[in-house]
């Protein structure tokens, strides 16, 4: 199956290799195919961390009108991380298959109803569901880290990878800022409070649905026609496919250090507005901010760690790349312990802005070395 319809080429502003992959990344241009692919990319993906994390810091309120228990707060949070992990595995091998560009747009567009879902859920059992469902939408990002590998060289790739990832994660941070007031904007127009947090959620719907479109519209994987006739070669199946990346143990061990920053950077981003609202007796509206604080650092501190690689890279080959990821993880991991034992909000907050900072640069980092584990 080929990757979409041949489109027409576009000729690129930017120098390319042999294999018409871009050697330079310039993140505010928006010249077709490369740089507008890596707008369309991030933004995408960016919606549907808007999404996902669009419920965390209304928790204290729908806990009050669903009823729900500390124990079905955190079964909700680790089934929306399942649904991710769940989804990521399938999403390489549909990207082989179909492309970047429809694997992101359709994901997007089928998970879009799902986060309007949200608005309907009457009970705790509906409430795990909903966020298991919700969570699928953040396979995106392999479709995006995969868009981004198939249009820039070895030389950028990191800086790619880490722009897109990063600009894309701050849907988090957004997400935790502008939800809570848009639930105050509501609510001020004497709606009950719980009609108000349910009216709110056709915003994320209606921003991830039309991020799809876009991709669909705008969106080119293939920067010439020589690529898509590459393209054109007999492809493994999907069961193929799917084997060759479980059987990877390099896969495995890089995915078991993703989980250790990725990983707990969503943790955070779905705990940390509860634990400011209720450690510290913060409001709602402070509680989403400090929060916001954490997953909007992901403007700067991702790229920065796919900048870090290349640099290593140049120095040391790609077990430069390695050595910097075991050494910002490491200062992320202690900044963790330290978080946990501040006492204050001033110091608590302090020390996550240094810990965001540093894990999701472990992050960039990893996916700087990403597309070295393998070239099936």
């Amino acid at each position: 199956m080929e990757h979409s319809s041949p489109r027409k080429p576009h000729l690129s502003s930017l120098p390319l290799d042999s294999e018409n992959k871009a050697t330079e990344f310039h993140p505010f241009s928006t010249s077709p195919p490369h740089m507008l692919a890596f707008h369309l990319a991030w933004l995408s993906l960016f919606s549907c961390f808007f999404s996902t994390f669009s419920i965390p810091p209304l928790i204290p309120i729908m806990r009050q009108n669903l009823n729900l228990s500390a124990a079905d707060v955190g079964a909700a949070g680790t089934a929306a991380f399942v649904g991710s992990i769940f989804s990521r595995l399938a999403m390489g091998p549909v990207c082989d298959l179909v492309g970047p560009r429809i694997a992101s747009a359709a994901l997007s567009l089928i998970t879009a109803p799902i986060v309007l879902a949200t608005a309907f859920i009457s009970s705790p059992t509906s409430f795990i569901l909903v966020r298991f469902l919700i969570g699928f939408c953040l396979a995106n990002f392999v479709a995006n880290q995969f868009w981004m590998s198939s249009l820039f060289s070895t030389s950028v790739v990191g800086l790619a990878n880490g722009f897109a990832a990063g600009w894309a994660n701050m849907g988090a941070g957004v997400a935790q800022l502008t939800m809570p007031l848009l639930y105050s904007f509501v609510k001020s127009f004497n709606v009950p409070e719980n009609t108000a947090w349910r009216v709110i959620f056709v915003v994320p719907a209606t921003f991830q649905a039309i991020t799809a479109i876009m991709v669909l519209i705008y969106g080119q994987e293939l920067p010439c026609k020589d690529s898509i006739k590459v393209s054109n070669k007999p492809k493994e199946s999907f069961l193929r496919l799917l084997f060759n990346g479980l059987m990877n143990y390099r896969g495995w061990i890089l995915g078991l250090i993703y989980g250790c920053c990725f990983g707990v950077e969503m943790t955070m981003d779905n705990i940390v507005a509860q634990y400011f609202y209720y450690r510290f007796g913060v409001n709602l509206q402070v509680a989403g901010t400090i929060a916001a604080c954490f997953g909007l650092t992901n403007w700067f501190a991702r790229p920065m760690g796919g900048v870090v690689s290349d640099q290593m890279a140049k120095l040391f080959g790609v077990r430069g790349r390695l050595w910097g990821l075991w050494a910002v993880l490491t200062v992320a991991g202690l900044l963790c312990v330290l978080m946990g034992r501040a006492n204050s909000v001033g110091g608590s907050i302090g020390v996550m802005c240094m810990f965001s900072v540093f894990v999701q640069a472990a992050s960039g980092l990893t996916f700087g070395i990403v597309p070295f584990v393998s070239k099936r």
